[in-house]
Parts: structure tokens; sequence; C-alpha cells
């Protein structure tokens, strides 16, 4: 039976207005309204009855919302992110996807040498369950002003962060009964644009499971190629023979699998295009590969990277000394 609020609402009002009505009439009375009042005194007891009824009802349908959000098998999200004029921007529109996911732990991860008051003040009231780090990339990592974007690896120091986390946390539970055995781990960049069938799909996965990724590497889409059922190659226009030639938006691991690989990281010093099959190399085979999203033939995910902001009149108002307030956070 499904309730509404506003119809608990409404007759507890009318509950309270007929009692209302009944002390007011019986104000001032010296004869005995018994009898007249009789039918009125049975409304009540009927409304009454009737909102014993629904509260009853709503407190059996809680524990059965409750138990099957529980039972749902946790993902945890890892976001690296860094400071940039869009960041809020981004992890608005993110966050935002996610709390339309049941049972989402998002991990946040900004490259710098201390969580910044931005980043903390918004997972507070973002309303997600989430662990906050920080891992600072060492500057020999660091891509620098006017290098191109696929010129180093980007995020590895971080990600590796959310994974020393999750395996100091499945360590310290122990035996407590924490429901670890069936989580998901995903890489979520903090600029694509996530459906959110995606996260239905990666929630049963045994060891990697993966799916096309969408205008990534100068194509429509990359993705895993599916015969029979099992990954037999992929669709990539960039060194296909890379041992996972997968963007890291494709795939999703079992917290399990992560658990019995403690070695298993993102190798910051892998050469362009290899950061993924550096994490998944030694813990999967292409055979193992589990193939979602209709196959593989649905694109769920997207490569959307913002466009850097053009500050130009900014710039020239800062020179006359009438730039923007900084303290009004953007």
């Amino acid at each position: 039976m499904k309730l509404k609020l506003k119809t608990v609402f409404l007759l507890y009002f009318m509950v309270s207005l007929m009692g209302l009505v009944y002390a007011l009439m019986q104000l001032g009375q010296r004869c005995d309204c018994r009898e007249h009042d009789l039918p009125k005194d049975r409304t009540i007891s009927q409304l009454r009855g009737q909102l014993h009824k629904l509260q009853e009802e709503m407190k059996k349908s809680e524990p059965t919302k409750a138990s099957k959000k529980t039972n749902l098998p946790t993902i945890y999200v890892i976001t690296p992110t860094y400071a940039r004029l869009v960041q809020k921007a981004e992890l608005t529109r993110l966050s935002q996807t996610f709390l339309h996911v049941s049972q989402l732990h998002w991990i946040v991860v900004e490259d710098s040498a201390h969580k910044t008051p931005l980043v903390r003040d918004f997972l507070a009231a973002s309303g997600l369950t989430y662990t906050h780090l920080h891992m600072l990339t060492p500057k020999d990592r660091k891509l620098q002003e006017g290098d191109p974007s696929w010129l180093k690896p980007r995020g590895a120091e971080q990600r590796n962060e959310g994974l020393r986390w999750l395996r100091e946390m499945a360590a310290a539970a122990g035996g407590s009964g924490t429901p670890i055995e069936n989580a998901v781990v995903y890489f979520a960049d903090d600029d694509n644009t996530y459906s959110l069938q995606l996260f239905e799909e990666m929630r049963q996965t045994e060891k990697v499971s993966v799916w096309p990724v969408g205008l990534v590497g100068g194509m429509k889409f990359e993705r895993p190629v599916v015969e029979n059922g099992k990954v037999v190659r992929f669709h990539t226009g960039w060194r296909p023979s890379r041992p996972f030639p997968i963007d890291m938006a494709g795939f999703a691991v079992s917290l399990k699998l992560v658990l019995a690989n403690p070695e298993a990281r993102f190798d910051g010093d892998a050469q362009m295009g290899f950061l993924e099959s550096s994490f998944l190399q030694n813990m999967v085979t292409m055979e193992e590969l589990e193939p979602k999203a209709d196959m593989c033939n649905k694109v769920l995910v997207w490569h959307t990277r913002t466009e850097k902001p053009k500050m130009k009149r900014e710039d020239a108002l800062v020179k006359q000394g009438l730039g923007s307030d900084p303290n009004v956070e953007v």
C-alpha cells in the first residue's frame, strides 16, 4: 500500500479540526448534548481509527524500504580533483548525479598539500556519504602550463590514495560484518557525464566489468568488442595492442579483487595511454572481463571535458582594480 505524507497530514488535520469544533460546542453549554453530539463523536472516532491504521502501515513499510537499500552492493566512487575555476561547477554536477544513486560512497581526493575549504564545505553540504582525502602530485609528474593533456598521466596519486583508504577501511572492519564482499570500486573523473543506468550496470561486478565510453580518443566512442558474451578486442583508434586499451571511465572493479591484490595500483610514471593497464594487467585477463551495457552496445558515460573559461575581461578589470569580489566563491 503506497502512502503519501500529504494524506497523513490531511487526516491528522481533519481529526484535530473536529476535536476543536467539538470542544468549542461544549463551551458555555449547560444542557446534556451527548445525544446531539453522538454522530460527531462517531466521526472523530472513525477518523482517528483510520489515522492509526495509516501510521501502522507506514511503520511496516519503512523497514522494507530500508532493507532493500541496505542489501544493495555499495559503489565506492573515487574522484580525483584539483583547484581550478570550474572545480566547484564540475563537482556540483557530479554530486547531483550521485544523489540519485543508492548505496554510493564518494571518495574525493584533492591534488593538494591539504584539504581546501571549498571542497570541504561543498562535501559537507552535498547530502552524500563521502570521504575527503588529499594527496599532492609530485612536481615532476605535474602538467605544466601549456602542456598537452596527454603528456603525463593525471590523477594516479589521488586514485592510489583512494585505494589505500579502501584497503585500510576494510582491514579495520575485519570481521565486524561490514558489507564489503560485493562492493564495487569506480574511478569517476569530475568532468565526465554519467547516466544513472551505468551505476546499476556496474553494481553486480564479480571481478572487472566494462562498457563503452563516448566522445573519447578522438572517436565517437571506444568500446570492448564482444563475441559470444566475451570481450575479444577493443574498438579504439590508438594503440589497440595495449594490455587494456580502455578509458578510466570504462570499467569498474570489485572491492574484493582490489583487496586480494594489495600491490595493485596506478603507475604515475606509465607511458601515455597505459595508466589503466598498469592497474588492471596483474588482476584480470581479457577473457575474465564482464561486458555490461547491452554487451557493450550502449554508451552510458561520456568524456565531456569542460572548456577552460576565458578570463580576458576579468583580467582587464583586475588591472583597473575593479576585479570580481574574491570573497564570492565560484
